[in-house]
Parts: structure tokens; sequence; C-alpha cells
């Protein structure tokens, strides 16, 4: 695991107590992996929502980030990231919409790449100078229509994407190493489904983990 220095960059005794609830929530809801819990714990999710939303910031909702966008609730991520790591160690991840930056960040202290598409230009731009500013080296942003994932780096060990398609790109699989796991909402609205796709030599492994909500999975550039 990456070890960062932000554990309590500007926030204040409040926010630090809002955040250790929001950890001993995660892990009542059944959050086990400790590198997971640890890397929420100290990743600074204020900084990746308007000023006006920080109060928010450590409760477990999601939050609008704008265009039409949202941050999961942290539940989501711990779950999507546990669940990615769930195959042992990870060297490179692809990032199916970078939103806000803080799937990522997370990410990044847990697996040795972060590879990350986004498809709205203003929202990879801010979260690439949230990135930097925080010094996470080892995540590589790209403005890219993330359907087609990122194949310039393919494969990957790990491919995580943080919007539901109606059904799985084939593109995605295809960047998907033997042995690795591609995690996914997949479903229309109000029917969507968490999956976990293992790759192996012969075929795709599915597993249904739950039912979610996410904004849909768009194509083409913004």
């Amino acid at each position: 695991m990456h070890k960062p220095y932000f554990l309590n960059h500007g926030i204040d005794k409040k926010s630090r107590y809002s955040r250790e609830r929001l950890i001993q929530r995660l892990h009542t809801q059944g959050i086990k992996s400790q590198n997971v819990l640890e890397v929420m714990r100290i990743t600074p999710r204020h900084l990746f929502v308007d000023s006006a939303l920080s109060d928010h910031a450590y409760t477990n909702h999601a939050l609008p980030i704008g265009q039409g966008q949202t941050l999961s609730q942290p539940y989501i991520v711990a779950r999507m990231t546990e669940a990615l790591l769930s195959q042992g160690t990870i060297d490179s991840v692809l990032e199916v919409g970078t939103g806000c930056g803080y799937q990522t960040a997370i990410l990044a202290q847990l697996v040795g790449k972060v590879y990350s598409v986004e498809r709205i230009k203003s929202l990879s731009e801010k979260a690439h100078k949230r990135l930097n500013y925080l010094g996470i080296d080892n995540a590589q942003l790209h403005y890219s229509d993330g359907q087609w994932g990122w194949a310039k780096d393919a494969p990957y060990q790990g491919i995580m994407v943080t919007a539901a398609p109606v059904k799985i790109p084939h593109a995605l699989l295809e960047q998907l190493a033997i042995g690795g796991c591609l995690i996914i909402p997949v479903g229309p609205p109000n029917q969507q489904v968490l999956m976990k796709i293992i790759r192996n030599r012969i075929h795709y492994e599915q597993y249904q983990l739950d039912d979610v909500s996410f904004v849909p999975l768009r194509q083409g550039l913004n």
C-alpha cells in the first residue's frame, strides 16, 4: 500500500470525528479489508467536492460533482475497491469514469498504477489538479470515451467502471488480462446490478454482487 501524507489535510476536529465514524460504519456494513478501510480513512474526501458540500463529505451519501455526475457514496467506493482487490495484488488498473478523482485516489494507494479515462473534459482537468495537489503520481488520466477503455496500456489486471452501461462494453472485456477482475454496474436505471467478472483462459466468470444505482455510462466526449 502506498503511503500518502495527507491524513489531516485541511480538516478540522469535527470532520476528523466524522471521518472516523464513517469508517466504523463501513466496517459494520461488511467492509473487511483493513487496507481499504485505512485508505478510506486517510483520503480527504472533502477536497474532491465543492466547498459548499464539504460538511457532508464524511457522510455515507453520494454527492453531486457537476455535469450531472456524482461522487459515489463511501460504502460503494469501498465495496467496489474491496471486490476488485479480492483477486490479490494488482499492478495495473483501468478506471472508467474519473469523475472528481476520489476513486482514482483510493485505487492509486492500493495498486501499482491507475489509468483513468473520463469523457467530460472539465471533470478530468479538475481531477488531475486534485491528484497533483495531493502528490499522487501513479495515476495517469486521459480525456477519452470510456466505452472504448484505454487500449494503449492494456491488458489490465483490474478494471473498475463507475457508471452503468446497459450491456458490458466488449472493449473492456478484451482489455482485461487473463486472471483479471472487472467490477462494473450493469443495467438500465432502477434495474442495475454490480457485477464481478473474472477472465480465465476459456471464458468469463460472472458474479452478481449487489443491487446498485449509478449514473448511465454515456458515449462520446463532452
